[in-house]
């Protein structure tokens, strides 16, 4: 997964942890806008969350920043 996508899921995990508390979940689709102006890089995040570590529709943000970080 490139940087960049790491730092916006580690970004966008911590403010809705931040805004709603540990226990908020979230899908791939929370790290891009509403429109699909990035295809490859959604494809990429759904690549990650689906198939490299089948992940439900809804994860926890701590679950998944921890993840990340972690570099998996």
């Amino acid at each position: 997964m490139r940087e960049a996508l790491r730092q916006k899921i580690i970004q966008v995990c911590t403010a809705k942890i931040e805004k709603k508390g540990p226990g908020v979940g979230l899908s791939f689709y929370a790290f891009f806008a509403n429109k699909n102006d990035d295809p490859a890089l959604l494809m990429e995040a759904a690549q990650w969350w689906i198939m490299t570590h089948k992940l439900d529709h809804f994860e926890k943000a701590l679950k998944i920043r921890e993840m990340v970080e972690a570099g998996k």
